[in-house]
């Protein structure tokens, strides 16, 4: 079991290394080029419309909704965790960093859900699509596109499941002293009260707490932000500074190069907004529109408002506060920011905010996987899969998952690798689609 572990761990490091980051920035570059710099200058029209309703009778949720449960999956432990990573590890410089996989993100969000809108199916449980739909039916590469939904359907229950369920049972057990086992069973009943419900009812219960959950993690960062306006300067100071200069070791900061800072920030920019590992087009295809542009659009707006928002908050929290100079690690950063500031209130918002986001993202990503798994498998087998997932919750909250975060990284970049041949294949479709939205 050790030699099967570390292989694992082998190749999670390789299949995250310089190629796939260059691959998954290099093709957002790549859709950029091809599309006159969409994000910059469609972005107020894409926030605009998250709030047009479409009368059309393809879809099963709004745009709306389809945004909300995409979020679902997207905002997660990567906001709060994955950013403290990114600063402890690659140093101030490093948000910088995954501030530019934001940007050449969100270009590559909107193809991937300009293809998931046009190439989906009608199925009998809903609208069908993403990767591997378009993959099979665009690119003419069906086998790719199985591939892809193996790929997903394993993600699902490390990165979407029990590494999400082990999160939230962990920092309640820290700051609560509440047992493991009882957590991960009020979040496998919880789970199971939105998912057996279907599309609908994720949509629904997501449209109400994705909001909530966000502008409550946004204003208490706001709040702390206020009272330490006076150090924002400085933090942006550093972190355009380290962006192209070595970050010197501080206190218990052990220093970072530029190469450090680009690696991390790229790599937990790309896992906190997941453009361009395929996930958020399955969310996209439910949309209830009858032009693929015009979810699109509303798509793009997901990386922005992950990463260029809420990542954004939690990087200016930690760097205007003295807590990531002291050897904190990565798992207590935000808290310990957050706590600086605000006291024993501000550890408790983040024990909320991560309970919520981790449970956020088990909804989102049981989507993904009950579409993975009725494209490999048929529709019948949706409930099967439902009930594993469910019951996969209690046992992900109480595991040691060092494999398991192995396993998913591992997954998730065999996910990215299809979707990104696909996109590159397919991005003449793309721009003319795109084309065609505006000249109308």
């Amino acid at each position: 079991m050790n030699s099967i572990e570390a292989l694992i761990a082998t190749l999670s490091g390789w299949i995250w290394g310089p190629p796939m980051l260059t691959l998954l920035v290099g093709t957002g570059l790549y859709l950029t080029v091809l599309l006159k710099g969409l994000q910059f200058r469609a972005l107020p029209l894409a926030l605009r419309l998250i709030f047009h309703k479409d009368h059309s009778r393809e879809g099963d949720i709004s745009h709306f909704a389809a945004l909300m449960t995409a979020l679902a999956a997207t905002v997660g432990i990567g906001n709060i965790v994955g950013v403290a990573t990114a600063i402890t590890l690659g140093g101030p410089g490093a948000v910088f960093w995954m501030w530019m996989t934001g940007l050449v993100g969100m270009v590559t969000k909107y193809s991937e859900a300009v293809l998931a809108v046009k190439y989906r199916e009608k199925g009998q449980h809903g609208m069908r699509g993403g990767p591997m739909y378009y993959l099979a039916n665009g690119a003419g590469l069906p086998w790719l596109g199985w591939l892809f939904a193996l790929f997903t359907a394993l993600s699902t229950f490390g990165i979407g499941n029990m590494t999400q369920a082990n999160s939230a049972a962990k920092i309640f057990e820290a700051t609560f002293h509440i047992a493991p086992w009882v957590t991960g069973l009020v979040l496998m009943v919880l789970t199971a009260l939105v998912i057996l419900g279907g599309i609908r009812s994720i949509g629904k219960f997501t449209s109400i707490l994705v909001p909530f959950m966000i502008v409550g993690y946004v204003g208490a960062a706001l709040t702390v932000l206020t009272l330490n306006v006076s150090e924002i300067p400085h933090a942006f100071g550093l972190i355009f500074q380290h962006a192209f200069s070595p970050a010197a070791a501080s206190g218990g900061f052990a220093g970072a190069t530029i190469a450090t800072a680009m690696r991390f920030g790229i790599a937990r920019g790309v896992f906190s907004n997941e453009s361009g590992l395929g996930s958020a087009p399955i969310a996209a295809a439910a949309a209830r529109t009858h032009d693929p542009v015009k979810q699109a659009l509303v798509s793009m707006t997901q990386t922005f408002i992950d990463t260029l928002v809420v990542c954004t908050m939690t990087a200016l929290v930690i760097l205007t506060a003295n807590s990531w100079t002291q050897g904190i690690s990565a798992g207590q950063l935000t808290s310990a920011s957050f706590k600086e500031t605000l006291g024993v209130p501000g550890e408790l918002i983040v024990a909320l905010a991560t309970a919520l986001f981790a449970y956020s993202t088990l909804i989102g990503w049981n989507y993904y996987g009950e579409k993975a798994i009725e494209y490999l498998f048929g529709s019948r087998s949706i409930r099967i899969y439902r009930i594993a997932f469910i019951a996969t919750v209690i046992v992900g909250a109480m595991m040691n998952l060092e494999f398991v975060w192995n396993f998913s990284d591992l997954m998730n970049g065999m996910m990215a690798i299809p979707n990104l041949i696909g996109l590159l294949l397919l991005s003449k479709v793309v721009k003319e689609e795109t084309d065609r939205y505006f000249k109308t």
